[in-house]
């Protein structure tokens, strides 16, 4: 089981994506544990104020370091029992292994930025890890903790209604995924590829991994630095590139 507690200033924005499909029914479960805080709880003034004008001048206004700093503490008496991930655009970005890596953890702490971005003590004295979900601006970190909690929950043992879907899902094994197909085998004279209809896993297994290396190829070529492939897997790639596999 692994728990995910949220920190942000708009907490409502997280109940219906996850009192639905999966999330919802692993929650009932009690595969995964989400837990929302209003950062506003933990401001002292009457105004609830969380965010304030930067020193120096500029646009926009920055998120205080008090209630972000009481919230952590309320919630975490005893911080190394927790990771705490501010979702920022300045984070490393979010991938599949990282992914992975953040399943293994028991409870994650992820705090939502908003407006200009934190106060620069927070990152320096109050979280573990910066994560991105892309080099594009949003405005919060609601929408990547989304993103973030969707893709660690479906990696616990349990949430998937298939134990092995996520093996060979794309960037899982450093390829996209091959082609899938289901019923009918014909469809407005749409064929099938025969070798899926064949019964033979062993051609079925070798098709696929040539379906995801090609593709891959096609897509996203900067993959292939990074994967580890076999002999047989070079072999196929310099056929693609030499046109000899359509």
């Amino acid at each position: 089981m692994i728990r995910f507690d949220i920190l942000s200033t708009f907490p409502d924005m997280f109940v219906s994506p996850f009192d639905a499909s999966l999330l919802k029914k692993a929650r009932e479960r009690g595969l995964i544990d989400i837990r929302l805080h209003d950062i506003r709880d933990y401001a002292t003034d009457r105004h609830r104020m969380t965010d304030d004008a930067p020193f120096g001048g500029g646009g926009g206004m920055v998120m205080k370091v008090e209630p972000i700093d009481r919230a952590i503490s309320a919630i975490l008496p005893e911080r190394d029992r927790a990771l705490v991930v501010l979702l920022t655009p300045q984070g490393e970005t979010f991938r599949q292994g990282l992914a992975e890596e953040l399943s293994r953890h028991s409870r994650i702490v992820l705090l939502c930025g908003r407006y200009e971005g934190v106060d620069e003590r927070v990152r320096q004295h109050l979280v573990d890890r910066e994560i991105s979900i892309g080099d594009y601006i949003l405005t919060g970190g609601e929408l990547p903790a989304m993103v973030l909690v969707d893709a660690v929950s479906r990696l616990v043992p349990g949430v998937l209604g298939n134990e092995t879907s996520a093996e060979a899902d794309s960037f899982s094994t450093g390829l996209l995924e091959y082609p899938h197909y289901t019923r009918p085998a014909e469809y407005r004279g749409w064929q099938v590829p025969e070798v899926l209809l064949s019964g033979n896993h062993r051609e079925i297994d070798s098709w696929r991994r040539r379906e995801s290396l090609k593709r891959t190829l096609r897509r996203r070529p900067d993959l292939l630095e990074k994967t580890e492939l076999s002999q047989s897997d070079r072999e196929t790639l310099e056929e693609l590139r030499a046109g000899h596999l359509s």
